[in-house]
């Protein structure tokens, strides 16, 4: 049987959260008063007990309201696959021990050729695991981000906005994209001073209204600044009073 541990609100960042890091966490959100939830418990401990590299935690939803919440559970018995502090898979209800296993068996799997090569990140082994899947939208991503950072070859950079464009918009793919069309600029846009980029922007203002290359450019300035950066908003309310 495994040896399971009641995580409480105090405790839940430490013991799901931080723990996810070193091995798969099995969160069994249940209740005292429910009764599918005490044929599951048992079926769990046995099942994750028997499996390498992941353990079981269970929270009473009723005792520690703010842990409960953070899963937006509507009913109970829930259970959670949490790794690297993400949901990998889920499941309500209990279910028979059959199912419990084969769920419990596709958390601790070994991963896949391409997940292996992603995970070394390099150009070569990325390009190998888009060989395998053309569509992964981690290896496009990362590639392109590599590409993207390439300053003197603007080929390269090119390659990177073709990739981008098979993938979703998303504040990331965003900000590699900028990256890509500026090239060197994007340095000065990162710089500690802002002198440089601050005196672009102001140059770029005057002709946003009607050169899109100049509007684009401008965007991607205020991409590379970030949102963080108190100079983006600032920037993105004197664009939108230009253009309107």
């Amino acid at each position: 049987m495994a040896t399971v541990t009641d995580v409480t609100d105090a405790t839940f960042e430490a013991d799901v959260l931080a723990r996810s890091t070193s091995v798969t966490v099995v969160v069994d959100l249940w209740a005292s008063w429910c009764g599918p939830c005490r044929v599951l418990g048992p079926i769990l401990e046995k099942v994750v007990g028997e499996a390498d590299g992941v353990e079981l935690v269970k929270i009473d939803v009723d005792a520690n309201p703010r842990a409960a919440a953070t899963f937006q559970v509507q009913s109970i018995p829930a259970v959670y696959a949490i790794k690297d502090r993400k949901v990998l898979d889920s499941f309500v209800g209990a279910l028979p021990e059959p199912a419990v296993r084969s769920w419990v068996a596709g958390l601790s799997r070994a991963p896949s050729e391409v997940e292996l090569l992603i995970e070394r990140g390099d150009e070569a082994s990325l390009r190998n695991a888009l060989d395998l899947e053309p569509a992964n939208e981690k290896a496009l991503l990362g590639l392109a981000a590599i590409l993207a950072s390439d300053r003197g070859d603007s080929t390269r950079r090119d390659e990177a906005l073709h990739l981008l464009a098979k993938l979703p918009e998303s504040p990331e793919s965003r900000r590699i994209a900028a990256e890509a069309r500026l090239g060197g600029e994007a340095d000065e846009a990162q710089s500690t001073s802002g002198e440089g980029v601050e005196a672009r922007l102001d140059a770029l203002l005057e002709k946003v209204r009607g050169d899109e290359a100049a509007r684009q450019e401008f965007i991607d300035l205020l991409e590379i600044l970030g949102p963080e950066d108190p100079r983006t908003a600032a920037y993105r309310k004197a664009l939108t009073a230009r253009l309107f």
